[in-house]
């Protein structure tokens, strides 16, 4: 999958439309089509900004570590189970 088609399913799975995401990234609308029409790269700082805004940080684990979308979804709730169990633990 092209990282441009990865980029929209994030924006629309969270609901924003092409005009209310780029103004929440503080970029052209024509930016956020390039960006996932694959015509114009994304840069780190933005790629960064782009899952926070979406909430998407399963997704950007996915591609970081080349699994899937269910993969990386699962480690990121054993994960926040392990830190609450932690910190729990530590308040016991």
């Amino acid at each position: 999958m092209e990282l441009g088609t990865t980029l929209r399913r994030m924006r629309r799975n969270a609901g924003f439309s092409q005009e209310k995401f780029a103004e929440r990234m503080h970029m052209s609308r024509s930016n956020i089509s390039k960006l996932e029409g694959n015509k114009l790269e994304i840069r780190g700082k933005d790629l960064i900004r782009w899952v926070q805004e979406t909430s998407s940080q399963d997704i950007l684990i996915a591609l970081l570590c080349n699994i899937d979308i269910a993969s990386a979804t699962q480690i990121v709730t054993e994960s926040l189970k392990l830190v609450g169990t932690i910190l729990l633990g530590g308040l016991i």
